[in-house]
């Protein structure tokens, strides 16, 4: 009989280790596609970053260029009393310069580039504000006559950081003569924007307005208080941005306990610069002395329940459909921390703020008059 033959073993395939932490083949791919996803955003941060660098140097580059070229073509015209050329020589001047540098150069722009260096003769201070503003803000601040009205709305868009089209849009609805800070004495608002080019300091008067302008509302005839009230809730972004940069809403109808009774504030709001509560009220009619009585009460218990640390003393803004300028002066509001501003729901006419324009001029040179001329001096 043959041998009988052993019985073969199958062929065992071959194993290999497994690493016991190895992630599974899933997990493993989301884990390097999340790793994707963050190098991915990190590159483009730093390549935004990069581009928002180099075009922040090109353009203050450019603004100072334009700056350059200005004052030179101004001192080319003062030169031996030859400004009565200078209507000849920006037409040719641009004749030669556009066809090798482009329209930046236009016989306009260059006017411009003059209008640039009589408005803003002071090179550091275009070097600092180039950093800030592009030649298109400053295309649109030239056409302003007044110095000052120049100065609040540079110092505005550098601090607030507004957009062309912002600035567009405040210049449009009369922001500056608006502000508090336009109803004061020319040497009152010199001081006032040489604090805030300095330091950055923003006062109270650089932030409220009179009149507010709540036309966006699209409030019917016959609204109600809370009607307004509901009004700006709906519209809460536009109506802080009528309110200026640095508000924050914080309350509706904030209760305040007093003793036996509650009351009500209409709005309450936080603002980052002043750093300082601001309590709203909402009136429909007329300003009444009784009016600030009511947010005197509010206030002092907004300071001792809702003042954080480290805060000012909360200010209050009492917004009425119309104001007696006599009797908020009699009432000193500005010692109580109250600001008081009309409200219109329609824009006015151009010619009304034209008026109202005069008005601020015609009584800021009369106050200005005042300080420098007493009672008891006679002028010379």
């Amino acid at each position: 009989m043959p041998k009988p033959q052993p019985h073969k073993l199958a062929k065992q395939p071959k194993t290999t280790k497994t690493n016991k932490t190895q992630l599974p083949a899933k997990s493993q791919g989301q884990a390097i596609q999340k790793s994707s996803q963050s190098l991915l955003l990190a590159v483009r941060q730093l390549i935004d970053a990069a581009r928002a660098h180099v075009a922040t140097a090109a353009n203050s580059t450019l603004t100072q260029l334009y700056w350059q070229v200005g004052r030179k073509i101004a001192t080319d015209m003062l030169t031996d009393g030859r400004a009565a050329y200078g209507q000849e020589i920006l037409p040719t001047l641009s004749a030669k310069l556009v066809p090798a540098y482009g329209k930046g150069f236009s016989e306009r722009n260059l006017a411009r580039m003059v209008s640039f260096v009589q408005s803003f003769p002071d090179a550091p201070v275009v070097a600092t504000l180039s950093r800030e503003l592009s030649w298109s803000h400053f295309i649109e601040i030239l056409p302003l006559k007044a110095p000052l009205e120049r100065a609040f709305y540079t110092e505005m868009c550098r601090v607030e950081r507004w957009s062309v089209r912002t600035l567009r849009e405040r210049m449009a609805s009369q922001l500056y003569l608006r502000s508090a800070i336009a109803k004061q004495p020319e040497s009152v608002i010199a001081s006032e924007l040489g604090q805030l080019r300095e330091g950055g300091q923003v006062t109270p008067d650089l932030v409220f307005r009179d009149p507010y302008m709540l036309d966006f509302l699209g409030l019917p005839d016959g609204y109600s208080e809370r009607d307004l009230e509901s009004a700006i809730l709906r519209d809460m972004e536009r109506f802080l941005l009528e309110l200026g940069a640095g508000f924050t809403f914080v309350a509706r109808q904030k209760r305040i306990s007093v003793g036996a009774d509650d009351f009500y504030l209409d709005l309450l709001f936080y603002h980052r610069h002043l750093r300082r509560l601001v309590a709203v009220e909402l009136k429909l009619e007329k300003f009444s002395p009784s009016h600030k009585g009511q947010m005197e009460l509010y206030l002092r218990w907004l300071d001792q329940n809702d003042r954080a640390e480290g805060e000012a003393s909360p200010i209050g803004l009492i917004l009425c459909a119309s104001t007696d300028a006599e009797q908020v002066e009699l009432m000193d509001l500005d010692s109580a921390n109250i600001r008081v501003a009309q409200y219109l729901h329609a824009l006015p006419e151009l010619q009304v703020l034209q008026t109202q324009l005069h008005r601020v001029v015609q009584l800021a040179r009369e106050r200005q008059a005042t300080l420098e001329w007493p009672d008891n001096k006679e002028k010379t």
